[in-house]
């Protein structure tokens, strides 16, 4: 019988992302760099869900826009350039 971490690393969900990392992406075809807060897979969700904190506020019909949730298909990593 396993113990309550060894269960919990087997089933727990793994980030594809970290505090901190840097991506960037579109929302409704304005581009932002964001940082990552929490990459996360909440009970019932299909698939898991990045909380992101933009560089930039964004303005979309009078609202403005400081933080989003999306999906890992909506972002991509930013490469550093050296």
């Amino acid at each position: 019988m396993s113990t309550l971490t060894e269960q919990f690393a087997k089933t727990a969900y793994k980030p594809k992302y970290f505090i901190g990392d840097r991506v960037f992406g579109r929302y409704k075809k304005i581009p932002y760099m964001a940082t990552v807060g929490n990459d996360r897979n909440n009970v019932g969700s299909e698939e898991p869900e990045v909380v992101i904190h933009l560089d930039l506020p964004l303005q979309h019909q009078g609202e403005i826009i400081t933080w989003l949730i999306v999906k890992h298909r909506d972002i991509k990593p930013l490469v550093e350039i050296k």
